[in-house]
């Protein structure tokens, strides 16, 4: 998966991304300011890539998986699969759009209506979308088999199955259309240590067998590292980041980035007590400024511009702002 590469122009394209919401008492309008979720961020997805957005908790990756999604309308900038908005006055409807990408959720038992089969879970956005009831036992029969489950599975109600199971039916619901993108947000985070190994294999067989492509959100650097052919870090809104896997992780050159890796867990932190592994959150920047670290004795060579632009370092690696 990590070794295909492609020169076809991208499925998805995230051009110049604002995301924007009002903060404050909506009496007094004036007094109001603007949370800049997302701050003019461009990424591309390819024919079969995942794409792993990470970052701590707020810094604007889940907005913009639900802004891919049409669940969070943008403030600015355009997204377009295969060279078409989807966003805008000839975006697609939201029945067109639900075949182009769909969603697996962190908590499967969450995402999942415990008063329906999965029978009826699985068949209902079938129906919504026109397929014959002659064939929709079919398929779903067929989607459950796909994901590791059994036909006779579509009985039963969600409370009866375990995470991971829970799991593969969210990702057969996700499937049932043939959608062309998956976003995955956080997906194994909700499960067991023993079964995220299965999930995630599971993903990436039907990522082959059936030419998906991947956007991923996670906090798990690990299953980062395992699955992705490209990651983005993000950073208050911005992309501070992006390559290939292997040289983000090889040679991470954002000081965030770094921040990151080294929360990565290491047994050998145990054995070699003297490792500086430390963590925690990464300070707020201040007015105009993307990276301020605490812990840097020389803030000039990081605190840099909020607009400045992604630099290229090596061949597909950009970074906002490089060490000295």
């Amino acid at each position: 998966m990590k070794d295909n590469a492609t020169t076809a122009p991208p499925l998805l394209e995230i051009r110049d991304l604002h995301v924007h919401f009002p903060v404050g008492n909506k009496l007094f309008a004036r007094n109001r300011r603007l949370l800049r979720a997302v701050s003019g961020i461009n990424l591309s997805l390819g024919h079969g890539e995942c794409l792993s957005i990470v970052g701590e908790s707020g810094c604007g990756k889940s907005t913009t998986a639900l802004a891919v999604m049409g669940l969070q309308e943008p403030t600015s900038g355009d997204i377009l699969v295969d060279g078409q908005s989807i966003i805008g006055d000839n975006a697609p409807g939201r029945m067109d759009r639900a075949r182009i990408a769909q969603m697996v959720f962190q908590d499967p038992y969450a995402s999942l209506n415990p008063r329906q089969t999965v029978h009826r879970s699985l068949a209902a956005p079938l129906r919504l979308h026109g397929t014959p009831n002659s064939e929709i036992d079919d398929r779903v029969a067929d989607i459950l088999k796909k994901v590791g489950l059994l036909p006779e599975h579509g009985a039963r109600f969600p409370h009866e199955f375990s995470g991971g199971q829970r799991q593969r039916i969210g990702i057969a619901r996700a499937l049932i259309l043939g959608p062309r993108i998956l976003m995955l947000d956080e997906p194994v985070s909700a499960l067991d240590v023993s079964v995220r190994a299965q999930i995630i294999n599971l993903l990436l067989d039907l990522q082959e067998d059936l030419s998906l492509s991947f956007v991923m959100i996670s906090h798990d650097l690990g299953v980062v590292e395992h699955m992705s052919d490209r990651v983005a870090v993000m950073y208050f809104g911005q992309i501070v980041e992006l390559g290939r896997w292997d040289a983000i992780f090889a040679r991470p050159t954002h000081p965030y980035t770094r921040k990151l890796i080294a929360t990565i867990p290491d047994p050998d932190t145990v054995l070699h007590p003297d490792r500086d592994r430390r963590a925690g959150k990464a300070p707020e920047p201040p007015a105009g400024y993307r990276f301020c670290p605490e812990d840097i004795g020389r803030p000039d060579v990081y605190s840099v511009p909020a607009e400045s632009a992604l630099i290229e370092i090596g061949p597909g690696h950009f970074v906002r702002c490089a060490t000295a």
